[in-house]
């Protein structure tokens, strides 16, 4: 099942309304408590209907076959002029066609964990510690996750980043993670698609950084390439077995 209502982001866009859509897992309401996914881009998770591209993840169906255990908590993204751009970066970067981008990730994190997870918390059978809460999103989604496993650290104990837009900015993304402190039990699945990394020196010596400095950190991490991926949510749609496994979301069938 999949809610879906009206949320206002004060601290970004005041008091224009976007969608939140909130999965909940088959059995809710038997009296369990489950644990909770936080994803960006929540229009394109569920339905096509919603998605941007008129292609979702389907995660829905995914989650419903296999009889998966998890909330998924998600944000419509902004979709205000380069509204998304900003709010799902931590860093001011330059567009390739020459937009200069100011970077509101960090006020988009602290909302969400000082609003959006509480309200999440209160208002559903939630195991909200650390230990039961993920992050994940792909795209600038996934550099915002890897940003919150970097940062929010307290809040996360897993993520998933598809195809993070590490490239925004090559000298201040990968510090991000350089600087950090990861506890021990932190898990990261991290992936590109083959065909989205063809002819991308850049971001193939991007990734390969990233994974190092999250291994130099002791992170837990997994790191693919897929065969034949490409940067679009049907490819990303059949990585949801890889990375639920990974971070532990283990299906009932």
């Amino acid at each position: 099942m999949v809610l879906k209502f009206d949320i206002t982001v004060p601290p970004l866009t005041g008091c224009r309304e976007r969608k939140a859509y909130i999965y909940l897992p088959v059995g809710y309401g038997a009296g369990c408590r489950y644990p909770v996914m936080y994803m960006f881009d929540g229009q394109n998770l569920f339905s096509d209907d919603d998605a941007t591209f008129g292609k979702s993840w389907g995660l829905a169906d995914y989650l419903d076959y296999t009889e998966t255990p998890l909330i998924i908590a998600a944000v419509e993204c902004n979709t205000e002029g380069y509204g998304r751009l900003s709010e799902y970066s931590p860093v001011d970067f330059t567009t390739p066609s020459g937009e200069n981008i100011k970077g509101k990730g960090k006020k988009y994190m602290d909302w969400l964990v000082k609003e959006f997870k509480p309200y999440i918390d209160e208002n559903f059978a939630t195991l909200p510690d650390r230990e039961n809460t993920a992050i994940g999103g792909s795209s600038l989604g996934g550099l915002m996750t890897l940003f919150a496993m970097s940062k929010y650290g307290k809040y996360f104990s897993k993520g998933a980043a598809l195809s993070p837009s590490i490239w925004v900015d090559s000298v201040s993304a990968l510090p991000i993670i350089e600087s950090a402190k990861f506890r021990k039990d932190t898990i990261i699945y991290m992936d590109y698609g083959s065909i989205e990394l063809d002819g991308e020196p850049l971001q193939k010596q991007l990734f390969a950084d990233a994974c190092s400095l999250f291994i130099e950190k002791g992170v837990h991490l997994t790191s693919r390439i897929v065969p034949g991926g490409t940067h679009s949510e049907a490819s990303w749609e059949k990585q949801i077995p890889f990375f639920m496994n990974t971070l532990g979301f283990l299906p009932k069938n």
